[in-house]
């Protein structure tokens, strides 16, 4: 299959510091060229892929200390829809930028939403275009939205090799999620300093 990833441009695939959907990006593009798909992937040029980069900005963008990422995000978005007809699948990891350039070929689209969708500022959109194919990264993820096309879950998955199990165990808590202090504040620090404290 011929298949356009389209990542943000935030950082780099894979990132050089922070930057998890960047993370999580790679590792499914190196394991869908293993595979032996046809992937290209739109980036920023410091990326490195086993994939066909597609250079969208000279480097990530944060690191480049741009603020605002949207006119980046939207010439890059119009070099995809130029290159449509080259890709039987074309899956975004970002928010919704593209929805309006892709609607009428959303049939071959697919958005992987990685991070909040608790943002209602957002939501009128989502609405608007209700149809595009959204896959969520949890089923708790989906609870805040408004009624949009879930066609799937599917959790970020992490390579085998990247962490070994311990039969032993340890003497550690690990905890792997994001702790929401807005409602809360108080208790979430406190929380986390007790966790970092064991």
């Amino acid at each position: 299959m011929r298949i356009a990833q389209v990542a943000p441009l935030a950082e780099a695939v894979p990132p050089n510091l922070y930057g998890g959907t960047e993370r999580v990006v790679s590792w499914l593009v190196e394991e869908l060229v293993s595979q032996g798909e046809d992937v290209t992937l739109f980036a920023s040029g410091d990326s490195r892929s086993s994939a066909s980069l597609v250079p969208a900005a000279p480097q990530a963008l944060r690191l480049a200390g741009i603020r605002d990422h949207t006119a980046s995000t939207l010439a890059m978005l119009d070099e995809v829809r130029r290159r449509a007809d080259e890709f039987d699948i074309i899956h975004f990891h970002l928010d919704l930028l593209q929805f309006p350039l892709f609607q009428d070929i959303s049939f071959k689209c697919i958005t992987t939403l990685h991070g909040r969708l608790d943002l209602p500022h957002f939501h009128p959109m989502y609405r608007w275009f209700s149809d595009m194919p959204l896959v969520s990264i949890s089923d708790d993820q989906r609870r805040p939205m408004p009624p949009v096309n879930w066609v799937s879950t599917i959790h970020h998955g992490l390579p085998p090799q990247l962490y070994r199990f311990n039969d032993d165990g340890g003497r550690y808590l690990a905890f792997l999620g994001r702790i929401s202090p807005e409602k809360r504040p108080d208790r979430a620090i406190e929380i986390a300093s007790k966790v970092a404290h064991r």
